[in-house]
């Protein structure tokens, strides 16, 4: 696939997996040749993504490719690329679990798979602002929040998440977003709740998420996909 087409079914899997949100929300790839980053177009839902939806820009958010607009927070992929070369996709989305778990303040606990991909130790977070990432400087914050983690949450705002590649970066945000549901759904109890420790965790992480399990998983999604609702 072309680098814009596995932008549009990475957008369109997350937008079956718990992602989507209208017309927000954006998923980008690192150009293979270092020509800047692949970015879904706004304006667009992420289930109506194709690949002539998707636009090429550099760092400045410069349109290099493609005829549709650019994100207003486009930074937050270009700035997490730059600052991490080992970063070949970036998810940023606004859902609702991961919103409504970051207004808690509560450490996300591995009370499933899922959570072990982002404890220990505690997710990270950006607490900085909850307004749009709409410039330079707050994507270098963004990026520095991040570090060397898989995943942050934008508290008030949404959620982050990065990878080698698209798959890997797509999956890791749909297993955020169950991850934080799954601890609401617990925590709504008003009990204490069972949940990994960290040696079980850390153990869980490498056997549930070894590449092939990986490989196997994103296959079962593209399969799954619905047909695009693009006009």
């Amino acid at each position: 696939m072309t680098p814009a087409e596995e932008v549009s079914v990475g957008c369109r899997v997350l937008a079956a997996h718990g992602n989507a949100d209208l017309i927000w929300g954006h998923l980008s790839r690192r150009d293979p040749d270092g020509k800047g980053t692949w970015l879904k177009s706004a304006g667009h839902g992420m289930e109506e993504i194709t690949s002539d939806r998707v636009v090429r820009i550099d760092r400045n958010g410069t349109l290099l490719q493609g005829d549709g607009r650019v994100h207003l927070e486009y930074p937050i992929h270009t700035e997490i690329m730059a600052a991490r070369p080992d970063v070949g996709a970036v998810v940023h989305s606004h859902a609702e679990s991961a919103v409504a778990f970051a207004a808690t303040g509560l450490p996300l606990h591995p009370v499933g798979h899922e959570g072990t991909l982002f404890w220990p130790p505690d997710i990270a977070r950006f607490t900085r602002t909850g307004d749009l990432i709409r410039d330079r400087a707050l994507g270098g914050e963004v990026a520095e929040a991040l570090g060397d983690r898989n995943a942050l949450l934008l508290h008030r705002h949404g959620l982050v998440t990065v990878g080698p590649d698209v798959p890997t970066a797509v999956m890791t945000a749909i297993f955020l977003e169950k991850a934080c549901r799954m601890q609401l759904q617990v925590a709504a109890v008003g009990t204490a709740y069972d949940r990994s420790d960290e040696a079980e965790a850390l153990a869980k992480r490498a056997r549930c998420y070894a590449p092939a399990q990986l490989e196997a998983a994103w296959a079962y999604l593209v399969r799954g996909l619905p047909p695009t609702t693009a006009r």
